[in-house]
């Protein structure tokens, strides 16, 4: 779209997420912990828990609570026993929006959500509503000016399932969720660092807001991000210049 900047909302996206990163420990030790006790506690063999692993180191989380947030996914430290629910809605202009939440009290949680949705100016659907709008897949961001054939090539070798040039000169790398650890590692040992990187759920078309409506749209984000026991909210929304 024209209206808008890929890596502006990347950026913009990723300056409001290390905001909270201060907040962030609790939803963090909930995602090593589910991921270890769903995969096992070695990060060599379980690719969601190196995931884990690495947003935790990226957000300073001490050594000591990352190792027992495994613990207790693997049972050698008592835990609270966490259930994995996805909700979708609609935001503002009909963006598409899901969130995925850890939780020990479904009751809570979903009325947290609900009213979250319909306090700014979202709705609330049923389950599948707008999953099929997302691609499950990793996601790395290349500032403008990166040499797209050089990193294309070593991006093809390196196991990505696409490489794509935005209109801002800007380009991402796409994974399949199991490769983008190993993806991201071989592109660095080439030389090629992205300015961020993630699994995420990708929309495959966009929601382009303006003016009043991408305001109220931001603050259903962040009530949303907010919420104890959200985890990720992923959204076909994108903020127009």
């Amino acid at each position: 779209m024209a209206g808008h900047s890929k890596w502006a909302n990347i950026q913009h996206r990723k300056g409001r997420q290390d905001e909270k990163r201060g907040a962030a420990f609790s939803k963090l030790a909930k995602e090593i912990t589910v991921a270890a006790k769903m995969g096992g506690g070695d990060i060599n063999f379980n690719p969601r828990l190196r995931l884990a692993v690495d947003k935790a180191k990226g957000a300073n989380m001490p050594k000591d609570k990352i190792e027992n947030a495994v613990k207790k996914g693997t049972g050698e430290l008592e835990g609270v026993s966490y259930e994995e629910i996805r909700y979708e809605g609609y935001g503002v202009g009909g963006a598409a929006v899901m969130v995925d939440c850890l939780t020990d009290n479904k009751t809570r949680t979903v009325a947290d959500v609900r009213h979250a949705f319909s306090k700014h100016g979202g709705n609330m659907g049923s389950d599948g509503c707008v999953a099929y709008q997302f691609k499950h897949c990793g996601q790395l961001m290349f500032a403008p000016g990166t040499d797209e054939d050089a990193l294309m090539e070593a991006a093809l070798e390196s196991g990505a399932e696409d490489v794509v040039a935005d209109d801002d000169g800007s380009i991402e790398v796409l994974t399949s969720p199991n490769d983008f650890s190993d993806v991201r590692d071989a592109l660095e040992a080439a030389g090629f660092r992205a300015e961020f990187g993630e699994v995420t759920m990708k929309p495959d078309n966009e929601t382009e807001l303006t003016g009043d409506d991408a305001a109220r749209m931001q603050r259903l984000l962040d009530a949303l991000e907010s919420l104890d026991d959200v985890q990720e909210v992923y959204t076909s929304a994108v903020f127009g210049d």
